[in-house]
């Protein structure tokens, strides 16, 4: 191995967590902060905790109030409207559309 390339490694570097504890492990850094230690994890603790530092979490529930207030249909019931619309707009015309009808029915 090389010599005088490696980090130092040192065996007691002190790791804080947001929740207050604090605790001792090894590290190349110095000093560590978490937002998520074993005393506060909900993995550990049973509890739900939600850490949103980007504003993530509120912004997926609107766009799930937004998407459960829209209706969807599905391809089969859109397909059939269409086809609905198809038939009447042919038989108000007597028959087959020409171009000429398909541009102005989108037009209205």
């Amino acid at each position: 191995m090389k010599k005088n390339i490696h980090p130092k490694y040192n065996n007691n570097v002190k790791v804080t967590c947001s929740c207050g504890n604090v605790f001792v492990t090894g590290s190349i850094l110095d000093e560590i902060t978490t937002e998520l230690c074993s005393n506060c994890h909900p993995f550990y603790t049973g509890e739900q905790k939600i850490v949103d530092t980007a504003n993530l979490v509120s912004k997926f529930e609107e766009r799930q109030k937004k998407t459960s207030a829209m209706s969807f249909k599905s391809k089969k019931e859109k397909m059939a409207s269409r086809k609905e619309k198809f038939q009447s707009q042919s038989k108000n015309t007597g028959g087959t559309l020409t171009l000429k009808d398909m541009l102005a029915s989108i037009s209205k």
